[in-house]
């Protein structure tokens, strides 16, 4: 299993700065992966901006959105930026996707929340038609350089239409932050939908959880202040604060057993010593 780390961009208040180089660190410490969390009302960096600055201060490290909100953006707008992402960094993103819960993130006109899941799914052959270098919707040229791939998707989300579409129209599945033992019956009804589909080999599994070695107290206050309107889950998340190496160590042990090819774990705080801390229990 990869173990990966969160880029600070969705807390609140971030010292914007700090991405480029906490990107470096992570990347000399040898974790597998970036990951950006990220949602239009918040003060913090958006996603997109998190993993350009990642992809120019890197060389080798894999970045992930963990997940975009897709929905709350034009669609031919959302494939030209991961695809220029993608091509800056050298073929190293994936797109994780969501359909989006609060309301207030949904800002562009057009592009509310109601329909979002239709819309998903009709962004989706957007998404790739303009990756394949067809035209751009009532234009004659295409948004990307020619050699542009196919960005790889993975979905997040709990819902029968959230499991279809992952099991549709991408390589893998990723799951909200949570304990293992609850993260079992999410990875069971991916692999399930997977076959159900007709998909040979199985989905990429990623899995997600907080740590807050440094200062756990001030890590659980901004992790509660970011999910303060989700209800019993925002109790979820924060009581799952990984603030030691035995607890840290354990989680890893956890998602190993449940078959995750993946585990990112996402910062509390933007301070930079957290790097340092996570890798010499985890690497």
């Amino acid at each position: 299993m990869r173990i990966g780390i969160g880029l600070p961009n969705q807390v609140r208040d971030v010292r914007a700065s700090v991405i480029p180089t906490w990107a470096r660190r992570a990347e000399d410490a040898g974790f597998a992966t970036l990951g950006t969390t990220g949602r239009f009302a918040y003060p913090g960096v958006m996603d997109t901006v998190a993993l350009a600055a990642a992809a120019g201060a890197t060389t080798s490290i894999g970045l992930l959105s963990q997940v975009l909100l897709a929905t709350t953006w034009p669609a031919a707008l959302l494939a030209k930026e991961a695809a220029s992402i993608d091509g800056v960094s050298g073929g190293r993103l994936t797109l994780g996707l969501g359909v989006g819960v609060r309301e207030d993130d949904f800002v562009v006109p057009g592009h509310g929340p109601r329909g979002r899941g239709a819309r998903m799914d009709r962004d989706l052959r957007t998404y790739r038609s303009l990756w394949d270098g067809d035209p751009v919707p009532a234009g004659t040229n295409p948004a990307v350089p020619s050699g542009t791939r196919r960005v790889p998707i993975l979905f997040g989300g709990g819902t029968p239409a959230a499991y279809r579409r992952m099991a549709h129209s991408s390589d893998g599945y990723i799951a909200g932050s949570a304990p293992a033992p609850l993260v079992a019956g999410a990875f069971d009804a991916a692999r399930l939908a997977w076959r159900e589909a007709g998909r040979s080999g199985r989905p990429r599994l990623v899995a997600l959880n907080y740590f807050a070695l440094g200062d756990p107290d001030r890590g659980r206050a901004n992790v509660g202040d970011y999910y303060a309107a989700t209800g019993a889950y925002q109790d979820l998340v924060v009581s799952g604060v990984h603030t030691d190496a035995a607890s840290v160590r354990d989680a890893v042990r956890q998602f190993e057993d449940l078959g995750a090819d993946e585990l990112i774990l996402g910062p509390c705080t933007d301070d930079l010593d957290e790097i340092a801390r996570l890798a010499d229990i985890v690497l």
